[in-house]
C-alpha cells in the first residue's frame, strides 16, 4: 500500500509514528523530495545519543551498586549482585551493537563513578567523604571486571560479610 504524498514535516509534531512510517516509505521508494531532512537528521543524531545515554545510565547504576557492595558488604544482597551482572551484560550488548562507543568507556567510567558517589552516600547514609572523589584501584578493577563479564569479587564479599554476621550473631 503506497503512502499518500504529504509535505515532509507533516506529522512530525502531531503523530511521530505516522511521520516515521512515511519517511521510511519515502526512503524505500526513493522519493527523496518527500523527506523531512532536518527532522530525519535530528532523529539520526538522537539514535547515537540514545546509545551513549543508555551506556552512561547503566554504568552509573553499576558503579552505584559496586559502591554499596564495597562500603556496606554486610547489607549485600542477591539483588545487588544481580543488578551488577545485568547492567554489565547490557553494557556489553550495547557495545557489541555500537563498537565505536568502546573508546568512550573510560570517560563514562569516571562520570559514572562521580554520579554514583552522592547516590551511594544517600542510600547508605554514609558521609560523602567516605567515598573517595576518584575511584580506588580496587574499585576500578572490580568495575572493569564486571564490565568484562569476569569475577568482580561480589560473591567473595558476600561470603565474607555472611561469615562476619555469623561470628557476631
Amino acid at each position: 500500500m503506497a503512502m499518500q504524498r504529504t509535505s515532509p514535516a507533516t506529522g512530525y509534531e502531531t503523530d511521530f509514528a505516522l511521520w516515521a512510517q512515511s519517511q521510511a516509505t519515502a526512503l524505500r521508494e526513493r522519493r527523496f523530495d518527500d523527506l523531512d531532512l532536518s527532522n530525519l537528521i535530528e532523529e539520526i543524531d538522537d539514535l547515537s545519543k540514545r546509545d551513549r545515554d543508555a551506556i552512561r545510565a547503566r554504568m552509573t547504576t553499576l558503579a552505584f551498586h559496586l559502591l554499596k557492595l564495597h562500603y556496606q558488604p554486610e547489607r549485600a544482597s542477591g539483588s545487588w549482585l544481580g543488578t551488577i551482572v545485568s547492567r554489565a551484560t547490557r553494557i556489553r550488548r550495547l557495545i557489541e551493537d555500537s563498537p565505536s562507543l568502546r573508546h568512550e568507556l573510560l570517560d563514562y567510567e569516571l562520570t559514572a563513578y562521580a554520579d554514583a558517589r552522592p547516590r551511594a552516600s544517600a542510600e547508605t547514609l554514609l558521609p560523602i567523604e567516605d567515598f573517595p572523589e576518584t575511584p580506588t584501584a580496587e574499585f576500578t578493577a572490580a568495575f572493569r571486571a564486571a564490565l568484562a563479564g569476569e569475577d568482580f569479587g561480589g560473591d567473595a564479599i558476600v561470603r565474607e560479610a555472611k561469615a562476619n554476621r555469623a561470628l557476631i550473631g
